[in-house]
């Protein structure tokens, strides 16, 4: 046959730490006892009193088509969300409901980009960020971060990135793969950056309501009605809710954007499951005290594990603020050895681990960090504990 195939599809790489995630997976069912440290997920259930509503929705028949862009009483809530807990004023024409955030991303910049507009992307980055650009044909612009600097990203830095091509910059606070936050002065300086350069801002703040010790969450596009015309606000139930397999996302965007992204998931997706809506907006209005405690949960497990990292011989990590993520910088290994053979990279170091300790990590390759790992802490601490004895006990091995 002589057919080809999408040059733009071949192009995506596919999600690794969903290949790590399905390994450990595979072995667990096959009884090996596996400490999984990849998936982005919390390993608590949803909370009883959302799954409650979503059940009274199905016996009460919300189980049909909604307007493609979401529920008019969701988006109130998502509208309410925003003035109470961000500091923004959204109307409900401005609001979009998707199937998760990863799905707001993608109509947003399918919204924004034509062919060749470039997006800077801070690294260490989500590893889905310069793929979903590719998808709407933009092209992503990796701008590296200093460790000293809280991989965070300078004014100085995305200067020298720019160009006349750039159309849009990532901010994503609190940070995945890092934990780390940016301040409320480093996000004005960003925002005035935006502001000269006039560009878009997609601020992801999908983890805003994980953050610890008397760090506060600010979103971008509460520092001013310019910076706010040009962001495109990104949340979603996710991470915060227990909620990852409920798939609902949301984004807050100008009039004109968000009907754009509207139309787009009108002829891509539709709406958002019907069912789901109903128990999003009860997560966002209803009792929020089982959330506080998975919070207090994650910031036991988040100061566990980074004492653990910092006392291990070869690994170094900065404390995360943010997320359920320690970001491990694992350079130091890269060029010892072990049964012979040089380390070298991550993804080799991730190999060993789960072959041979049965653990899973991510290697953050794809995330524009060679030699550095990604743990969530969003396992139990049972878990935690016997799965850094596994990575500490390969870390002594090497020589």
């Amino acid at each position: 046959m002589s057919l080809t195939l999408s040059k733009k599809a071949q192009a995506v790489k596919p999600s690794s730490t969903l290949a790590i995630t399905a390994k450990a997976k595979e072995l667990k069912a096959q009884g090996v006892d596996v400490v999984g440290f990849g998936a982005g997920e919390p390993d608590f259930n949803t909370p009883e009193h959302i799954c409650e509503v979503a059940i009274k929705a199905i016996h009460e028949g919300h189980t049909k088509y909604t307007p493609a862009s979401g529920t008019v009483s969701l988006k109130k809530a998502v509208c309410q969300k925003f003035k109470e807990t961000n500091g923004l004023d959204y109307t409900i024409d401005q609001v979009v409901i998707s199937n998760g955030g990863k799905h707001s991303l993608t109509n947003a910049f399918m919204a924004i980009l034509n062919p060749g507009d470039e997006v800077l992307i801070p690294a260490p980055y989500w590893l889905s960020y310069p793929e979903i650009v590719k998808l709407a044909d933009g092209v992503p612009v990796t701008v590296f971060t200093q460790k000293e600097n809280g991989y965070k990203v300078t004014i100085e830095e995305l200067e020298k990135a720019f160009t006349d091509k750039t159309k849009a910059l990532i901010v994503n606070s609190p940070c995945n793969p890092t934990g780390m936050m940016y301040e409320r002065e480093e996000l004005q300086a960003i925002a005035d950056f935006a502001v000269e350069k006039d560009i878009y801002v997609i601020s992801d703040e999908i983890y805003e309501k994980l953050i610890y010790d008397d760090e506060e969450h600010v979103s971008i596009a509460s520092l001013g009605e310019e910076i706010y015309k040009r962001t495109i606000t990104v949340g979603g139930v996710a991470k915060s809710y227990a909620m990852t397999g409920w798939r609902i996302g949301y984004a807050g965007a100008s009039v004109e954007i968000a009907k754009l992204m509207s139309s787009i998931q009108s002829h891509s997706t539709s709406n958002p499951n019907s069912i789901a809506q109903d128990a999003a907006e009860e997560a966002l209005l209803g009792a929020q005290d089982t959330i506080e405690e998975m919070r207090k949960e994650f910031d036991r497990r988040r100061k566990y594990m980074y004492k653990r990292i910092c006392d291990m011989p070869l690994l170094s990590c900065l404390e995360p603020q943010g997320a359920f993520y320690v970001f491990v910088d694992a350079t130091d290994i890269m060029d010892k050895k072990y049964k012979g053979e040089t380390v070298a990279t991550a993804a080799n170091m991730a190999r060993i681990l789960i072959e041979d300790y049965n653990t899973a990590v991510i290697p953050c390759e794809d995330f524009a960090s060679e030699g550095h790992i990604r743990l969530s802490y969003a396992i139990s601490m049972e878990q935690i504990e016997k799965g850094l004895d596994r990575i500490e006990d390969f870390v002594k091995s090497v020589e």
